[in-house]
């Protein structure tokens, strides 16, 4: 396994020589001291592991293309964001917007996530393991977010086609966002998920959420919920 150490090495450093990668050759990568650093691994686009041993400061794996990062720690706000393909992976918590504009791969965060969580997400798959804020799934697109605990107020506000699960209690719902039945297809769906994501729930113990689709034309009676 390859090694560097960000108490010697800048992230300009780190982040060059990840760029540089193409799949082929070395494909193991353990970032050392990270320290809060902002902007760690980021752009990456070959089949590559990336451990980084420590928690992470903003925009850490921001666009990731194939990779599959791991973070032992927590991670600043921005995680993930626009994120393609590949995976990440948070063992703490996350602050704001984690996997904001996502638009395929999967982001597991262990712990809770803060607010706007999957902001404008796009098909990227979203599994968090603890609870997550206001404002979340804010105009999700597509994908899916799943939440193991609690989920702040106006969860999926101005929600179009993304799904959302949630184990606990929600706070309140967003503009257009309501609850939907459970089906045998979103239990096996969400199973599958859940066993991507290597987290152990039941799940019979969710509930879904989605569009209302009331808001996707303007309508005059409709103002107040714009």
């Amino acid at each position: 396994m390859n090694q560097i150490d960000l108490a010697t090495a800048s992230t300009r450093d780190l982040n060059i020589r990840l760029h540089q990668l193409d799949g082929n050759g070395d494909r193991h990568w353990r970032v050392l001291h990270p320290n809060g650093k902002h902007a760690l691994a980021v752009g990456l686009d070959a089949p590559v592991e990336v451990t980084i041993e420590g928690h992470v400061g903003y925009y850490c794996a921001g666009m990731n293309k194939q990779a599959h990062i791991t973070v032992r720690g927590s991670a600043g706000p921005g995680l993930a964001e626009n994120i393609m393909s590949g995976t990440v992976r948070v063992m703490g918590n996350t602050s704001q917007y984690a996997a904001a504009s996502g638009h395929g791969g999967l982001v597991v965060i262990d712990g809770d996530a803060s607010a706007r969580c999957g902001i404008s997400m796009k098909g990227v798959d979203i599994v968090v393991g603890g609870s997550v804020g206001h404002m979340s799934a804010f105009m999700a697109q597509a994908g899916r977010l799943v939440v193991c605990g609690d989920a702040g107020q106006h969860l999926g506000d101005s929600i179009y086609e993304a799904i959302l699960y949630v184990r606990g209690c929600v706070a309140s719902l967003g503009s257009d966002c309501v609850e939907k039945p459970m089906t045998d297809e979103h239990l096996a769906t969400l199973g599958a998920l859940l066993a991507q994501a290597n987290i152990a729930a039941d799940p019979r113990a969710f509930r879904r959420y989605g569009s209302a689709r009331q808001l996707y034309h303007y309508k005059i009676d409709n103002a107040d919920a714009y």
